[in-house]
């Protein structure tokens, strides 16, 4: 399971214009604690940003699923809110669970498209309550470097 961090980097922006400007910019990562997102966003931003940035705030983001799209077009990331439907067997009442997935997508009927696509797979009937576009500039998710064992680091230098 995945625990994702929004980080909001701020750092000054040269516009098309040529003038600077200050901005915060919101990513998110995927990370154990808040301290291993702060030390990611840094470790991913800094080759991006030329000059001096701070990380001026980091918080959990729910997200349950991710759906990335390879796409050159889709260079942006939409929030839906699903419910989940479930039937109680004892009252026979229907039941909704809510859930937050992240759909990176061209426009809002792309993001539609691409959640049904993510979600086909998925045994459980499900509503979209809401799809609205997140402020996100990028997604950073955990990825392990193959063949490295840190317990063994000092052996593997020999």
């Amino acid at each position: 399971m995945h625990t994702w961090f929004e980080c909001k980097v701020r750092y000054e922006k040269v516009m098309e214009n040529g003038m600077n400007k200050k901005v915060t910019e919101p990513y998110l990562v995927d990370a154990l604690s808040f301290t291993e997102a702060e030390s990611r966003i840094i470790e991913e931003i800094t080759p991006f940003i030329s000059g001096e940035f701070t990380v001026a705030d980091i918080k959990r983001a729910n997200y349950s699923e991710l759906f990335p799209s390879e796409e050159e077009a889709a260079d942006r990331w939409f929030k839906c809110k699903l419910y989940f439907i479930t039937l109680d067997e004892k009252s026979g009442a229907e039941k909704k669970t809510a859930s937050q997935v992240l759909v990176q997508a061209a426009d809002l009927r792309d993001a539609v498209k691409k959640l049904d696509e993510g979600m086909k797979g998925s045994m459980a009937d499900y509503v979209i309550a809401s799809v609205s576009e997140t402020p996100l500039m990028d997604v950073y998710p955990y990825s392990a470097e193959p063949d490295v064992k840190p317990e063994f680091a000092e052996a593997n230098q020999r």
